[in-house]
């Protein structure tokens, strides 16, 4: 919360900029860093979106989601590294499980994975996206999925619950769990998403940013205390795509938000099959033995977004004129305070 509120601020320092032509002056401050910001991290979400597209394989891609039973919600926001990482590890077995069997797939497949805990109205939902492609490989052979159909939900439904019962068994939490959760169905889908290149840039703002952006903040009604000031957000409702609004207490607000806070060091961008870093051998080898398939393609052309080019350059916001560098700035603050009472 101290990154986030300090972000942008004479409290992390910055640079002065004065225009050779009209006398202007222009502060700029630092910015916070912090992976939960939401004013922070368009430049490594840009530079993850390009690193990603050169994964890529010339296949048609899926891509699928396992949503963790509301019955085990709460006990996974007490203890949220361990239901995380079995989130991962239990949804990524049960597919490279499934996907082995000559039915289907037959070989190894690759899996990239991004953890998303909320809904668009900041509820706590913890669910895991892949991005997969439609194949995989035996040996030295491709195997292709078909192009509208990877594997069948229910049966990765069940096979999902089996791995996560199981590897859950091994905690002591595990006694704390309803046993109808075993019982009942658990929620997986599996959508087809052409060449993956649209399911990237869907996926990209959740790697760096979380649970709501500073545009989709509508009012603030302070009345002095935060259990009566209000909070007003808009949101797009997931079945109707209206756009609607919520009203929350300061505190309800605040809540929300911070329940997306990732455990301190938790990676929530895992890569499982032939996209784990230690087998990379086994794309270059799926990669070399597609593009001897498929022939090389000229159509796609990856814009530079990166604003590196354009960070040296500072513009004078009245006439225009490229602005000269004065000084630095200090921070005035330490970056980690001993946190205040409430």
């Amino acid at each position: 919360m101290w990154a986030i509120e300090n972000c942008r601020t004479e409290t992390l320092g910055g640079q002065v900029f004065a225009c050779p032509a009209c006398g202007e002056m222009r502060y700029t401050y630092h910015s916070c860093r912090n992976r939960h910001c939401p004013k922070c991290q368009h430049e490594r979400t840009e530079e993850w979106l390009n690193l990603q597209r050169d994964l890529l394989l010339p296949v048609p891609y899926f891509m699928l989601t396992f949503t963790l039973p509301e019955e085990l919600r709460n006990l996974a926001r007490q203890n949220q590294k361990l239901f995380y990482h079995l989130l991962f590890q239990a949804s990524a077995e049960a597919t490279q499980q499934l996907a082995k069997d000559p039915r289907f797939v037959g070989g190894q497949i690759g899996m990239i994975g991004i953890l998303h805990t909320w809904t668009r109205n900041l509820i706590f939902h913890p669910h895991v996206h892949y991005l997969v492609p439609g194949g995989g490989l035996s040996g030295t052979q491709w195997l292709s999925s078909r192009a509208d159909f990877f594997l069948p939900v229910k049966a990765l439904s069940k096979l999902f619950r089996a791995h996560f019962q199981a590897l859950l068994r091994k905690s002591p939490l595990f006694s704390q769990i309803p046993n109808k959760v075993w019982f009942q169905d658990w929620v997986v889908h599996c959508l087809p998403v052409g060449d993956g290149q649209a399911a990237l840039k869907y996926l990209a703002p959740y790697i760096y940013r979380v649970a709501i952006s500073n545009r989709r903040l509508i009012n603030f009604v302070d009345k002095g205390c935060m259990e009566k000031s209000q909070v007003t957000f808009q949101y797009r409702a997931s079945d109707t795509g209206q756009i609607k609004r919520c009203t929350l207490s300061a505190e309800q607000f605040i809540q929300r938000f911070l329940q997306h806070v990732l455990p301190k060091g938790f990676v929530k961008v895992r890569y499982f099959g032939f996209f784990a870093h230690n087998r990379r051998v086994t794309l270059s080898l799926a990669k070399e033995l597609l593009t001897q398939e498929t022939p090389p393609s000229t159509d796609l052309q990856v814009e530079d977004n990166s604003s590196a080019a354009l960070s040296k350059k500072v513009l004078c916001p009245t006439c225009g004129t490229q602005m000269d560098f004065l000084r630095s700035l200090a921070p005035c603050a330490a970056p980690h305070p001993v946190a205040r009472s409430p």
